[in-house]
């Protein structure tokens, strides 16, 4: 069987060739990707409003208000992409955007923190069904030729998410209030929803597997619970009882999902896939990426407004810079990939996150911002080599059946990352007393980042030797093997 080709759309006649991907195909995908991606960053720029408002929430409500889109999203991708393979991934993305909706829509009624923190979940339920089917959706309708352009669309369009939610939130916090940014995705995901019933077609369902529903409830109770040890850990203590406790708990539920799911003869995804020293390689090198990324995020906006005195809406445009190497350099990945193969792209691309994280641990108050941002380029580029090529590398070392469960797998390994790189970073500027304060922040945000830096470039080693494989260098340099 022959990953590269495309079945067509059980509505196409027998023997036609798949509809191409069209130009407004993979603009709706990715402007699915944009806003479900958006949602994540946006909510850290309006706490202060929120935390002013009338709704009164605590700081465990706050933090839940912020983690609760963030757990639900990571917890759910991997079942979500399994059931866009069975039940069809055009249906589970319009789903997603219902969901995603109607999440928005509770969070700005809300009269009470547990009800924002539910639509909050919601909606995070619905980006888990958009992220796997757009990126499944695009390995599908692309074909071998134009997959590694695509997916570096889908990539750029993840980014320029986080951008998106940088500076809406920014604007947001500064010129309206926090429930208008809730209010807007109401309708902007209807429009969404119309786009994809009328530009994207169906593409095959893989029916042959039967729901696993007990392997489902296990391996989200693993994540959510390991999620919620990671997330909670830098507020409670990594010592303290309950994050003990939730990782424990977390472990052992891995461990009983890889027990079932080893005997079962329908169980949502073989544990043994990551026999493939690839396919191990490429979630580890995603999961860096994004731990990277998420920390520098973390720190950004506290130190452009503590340290440099930026304004909300400024502190959202002034990350701008981490755009241009996300949109260049994907180009150039998709080449060097083809000409050998994804490790030197890889390895360079994480060698430039963890350096430039390095460069800006040395920013404080009197860098000027043309310096720091410069350090930003340098990450963006790093960006924009080896986040493409991850990803057909986590997309292609499964079979065209499983597109939507990969997809799942390796955007639940950004959302993992993530998570480690704000609690890694949130954990060291608390040993350092950071606050609210030019001098403090300064001071603390330099550890955290030199220990982030540092995580990445050691990570990028085991990664670069995970792409090593017996077959030479030409080895994985197509966009997806075949069986």
């Amino acid at each position: 069987m022959s990953s590269a080709a495309l079945s067509p759309p059980p509505s196409a006649p027998a023997g036609t060739a798949p509809s191409p991907l069209g130009r407004s195909t993979l603009l709706a995908l990715c402007a699915c990707v944009l806003v479900a991606q958006s949602m994540v960053a946006a909510i850290n720029l309006l706490i202060p409003q929120l935390a002013a408002s009338s709704l009164h929430p605590s700081s465990t409500e706050l933090l839940w208000t912020v983690d609760a889109y963030v757990i639900v999203f990571a917890g759910l991708l991997i079942p979500a992409g399994a059931l866009g393979d069975r039940r069809g991934r055009k249906g589970v993305l319009l789903a997603g955007l219902a969901l995603f909706a109607a999440g928005a829509a509770l969070s700005a009624l809300a009269a009470s923190p547990a009800l924002l923190i539910a639509g909050r979940g919601v909606s995070g339920a619905g980006a888990a069904c958009i992220m796997p089917a757009t990126l499944s959706i695009l390995v599908q309708l692309a074909g071998p030729e134009g997959r590694a352009r695509a997916l570096a669309s889908w990539t750029l369009s993840a980014g320029l998410g986080g951008l998106a939610g940088n500076v809406g939130g920014g604007a947001t916090g500064q010129f309206l209030s926090w429930r208008a940014l809730f209010w807007l995705m109401v309708p902007l995901a209807a429009l969404l929803a119309w786009t994809v019933a009328v530009t994207v077609p169906r593409t095959e369902r893989f029916p042959h597997g039967r729901p696993d529903p007990r392997g489902t409830l296990l391996l989200v109770a693993a994540l959510v619970t390991l999620l919620a040890g990671i997330i909670e850990g830098p507020a409670h203590g990594w010592t303290s009882p309950r994050i003990l406790v939730l990782f424990a708990v977390g472990a052992a539920l891995t461990g009983l999902f890889t027990w079932y799911a080893l005997r079962s003869p329908t169980a949502l995804f073989d544990p043994r896939v990551f026999r493939s020293r690839r396919l191990r390689a490429a979630v580890l090198g995603t999961a860096t990426g994004f731990f990277g990324l998420f920390s520098l995020f973390y720190a950004n906006s506290q130190y452009l407004q503590y340290v440099k005195g930026y304004g909300p809406a400024v502190t959202g445009l002034a990350i701008v810079p981490l755009t241009i190497g996300m949109a260049l350099f994907p180009k150039v990945a998709t080449r060097w990939q083809a000409a050998s193969g994804p490790r030197p792209a890889v390895a360079t691309g994480l060698f430039l996150i963890g350096a430039g994280l390095l460069g800006a641990s040395t920013a404080d108050a009197a860098t000027p911002y043309a310096l720091y941002a410069c350090w930003l380029l340098v990450i963006s580029a790093g960006t924009g080599l080896c986040m493409p090529v991850l990803t057909v590398g986590v997309v292609s070392s499964l079979p065209p059946h499983q597109a939507g469960l990969g997809s799942g797998l390796g955007t639940s390994a950004r959302e993992i990352g993530a998570a480690l790189g704000v609690a890694v970073t949130g954990t060291v500027l608390a040993a350092h007393d950071a606050g609210a304060g030019t001098a403090s922040f300064a001071d603390a945000m330099s550890p955290a980042l030199r220990t982030v830096g540092t995580v990445v470039l050691v990570a990028t080693a085991l990664v670069t030797l995970g792409y090593r494989t017996a077959s030479g260098r030409r080895s994985g340099a197509g966009t997806a093997p075949t069986s």
